[in-house]
């Protein structure tokens, strides 16, 4: 697929761990170019709720592909109010559960549902550079599998502690410790999965967000997608 899609639109793909700042960064850099945004983890998250609420064992892979065609998941793509919404029910807050998160990437390693969410939101870009400006897309195989020819590829990372510290104060928790350990085993998990796992591409480029502010961040992405555009035109 074209990282452009089937318009002019600009598409921005953003890889990373949890806690690297992907999504306040992507929503950062959609809202200063006018740019759409799309959380894929979200999707993914909204697969898992929808597997758990409806009693598929998420620990058998065979079990979760049979119903992975089952939910109808719509995403918003406004980046002043991103929504998830499966079966026309808003989940945005459901799908950030501990047992959402606990199971997350065992139905992420399901290929049928990868091919399924990846063929939406391939969907989703080429709508959005048919309409819009572009998008800017989030999540752990965009810059791999799901928009490879995109013309600005990024992969955050930042150090365990410091993702530990952010993702603490996100879910309001003072246990920084667990959430580093689940946080590393998340990495570990999505880093080797037999399907698109988490991995940096040659010509991403690696941006290390431990010691900058927010602001800083999205600063740089705009300066890199700035100079990508304007070397392209």
């Amino acid at each position: 697929m074209s990282g452009q899609g089937r318009g002019e639109g600009f598409v921005i793909a953003i890889d990373g761990p949890s806690g690297s700042g992907k999504s306040s960064t992507a929503k950062g850099v959609a809202r200063a170019r006018d740019l759409r945004y799309l959380d894929t983890g979200a999707m993914y998250r909204a697969m898992t709720w929808w597997m758990l609420t409806n009693g598929i064992d998420v620990a058998d892979a065979s079990a979760v592909a049979d119903a992975a065609a089952r939910p109808v998941i719509t995403m918003g793509t406004d980046p002043d109010a991103p929504t998830v919404h499966v079966d026309g029910v808003d989940v945005a807050r459901q799908i950030r559960t501990d047992e959402v998160t606990a199971n997350v990437s065992a139905v992420s390693a399901v290929p049928r549902v990868r091919e399924l969410l990846v063929a939406r939101q391939r969907e989703i870009i080429a709508e959005a550079c048919a309409t819009a400006p572009g998008i800017v897309v989030e999540g752990r195989d965009i810059t791999t599998v799901v928009a490879p020819d995109a013309p600005v590829k990024l992969f955050l990372t930042a150090s365990a502690e410091a993702r530990a510290q952010r993702r603490s104060r996100e879910v309001r928790s003072d246990d920084v410790a667990a959430t580093r350990e689940a946080l590393v085993r998340r990495d570990r998990l999505d880093s080797t999965r037999a399907v698109s796992p988490l991995t940096q591409t040659p010509d991403a480029t690696e941006l290390d967000t431990t010691g900058l502010s927010l602001d800083e961040v999205i600063a740089l992405v705009v300066k890199l997608a700035d100079e990508a555009r304007a070397s392209a035109a």
